[in-house]
């Protein structure tokens, strides 16, 4: 008998945890199927989403670096992800082979910040590709105030907030932090086999969010340096389940399991 199968592919990949998260799920609910990892190299995308199409037991995949912008030429897009976020991380194989794209990292990204009031707030969003359009995208939802983004490139970044309707500045990474509210890295700096992230603090304001998504490793560079500045922390970890959760109940029909978020946070930091 088959067994429906979903994954995550990206380029590096060894370093996601999404295995043991929706693995979790599936043990927990008693569910048959699985979820693997899949290294996917850029000029192999178009092979590996055709040879996954025609795969009846595939359920769909999540994508992570470099592949979120790439691979909406690839599939549907019925809610215009591509006119909105601009960013895929959800790929959804329908009965009849048609391949759906979707975004679950904006959602999976505010769900720590749902309670604050981050209107009119600034904000830093460091980098921008396809993890900073869903930042960027929640944080226009939250009506915050001036934008501020570091990246490598400044002209890459230009467009990015006139897309999201937001007012703001783009400038390079060594240039000084603003006093914000909420600095988010949305870059793969300061990931495991990355350059480090390198940022002065002490212009944010005391009362200010550290929230870097990264979480290979869990306690990053920047996380520490906030610790250390007294300010309060938001980990990859919290994103990365907010989003997989919704991919969760896509690929497998059912919600996770809840009140297990303690439990699986334990086994992500073992």
């Amino acid at each position: 008998m088959s067994t429906p199968y979903a994954e995550v592919i990206g380029d590096p990949i060894k370093h996601s945890k999404s295995p043991l998260i929706h693995g979790f799920w599936l043990a927990a609910l008693g569910l048959a199927g699985d979820y693997r990892r899949a290294h996917v190299k850029p000029d192999d995308l178009a092979a590996f989403i055709a040879e996954r199409r025609g795969d009846p037991d595939w359920r769909g995949c999540n994508v992570t670096i470099p592949h979120k912008l790439a691979v909406m030429d690839f599939v549907d897009d019925p809610g215009d992800v591509r006119g909105t976020i601009g960013a895929m991380n959800t790929i959804v194989r329908q009965r009849d082979g048609a391949l759906i794209g979707t975004n679950t990292d904006a959602a999976g990204f505010f769900a720590p910040l749902a309670e604050l009031d981050l209107e009119g707030a600034p904000v830093v969003v460091v980098g921008a590709g396809g993890a900073a359009r869903a930042v960027l995208f929640a944080l226009a939802r939250a009506r915050v105030g001036r934008v501020t983004i570091l990246n490598r490139s400044p002209l890459k970044a230009m467009g990015l907030l006139a897309t999201f309707g937001l007012k703001g500045d783009v400038v390079a990474l060594d240039a000084p932090l603003p006093p914000a509210a909420l600095l988010v890295n949305a870059s793969s700096l300061g990931m495991t086999g990355q350059p480090p992230l390198d940022l002065d603090l002490s212009p944010l304001a005391d009362d200010a969010i550290v929230y870097d998504l990264v979480y290979a490793p869990l306690r990053t560079g920047l996380l520490a340096a906030a610790e250390s500045r007294g300010l309060d922390t938001v980990d990859g970890l919290d994103m990365l389940i907010g989003q997989a959760a919704l991919a969760f109940e896509l690929f497998f029909g059912k919600p996770p399991p809840e009140g297990r978020d303690e439990e699986l946070r334990a086994l992500l930091t073992a």
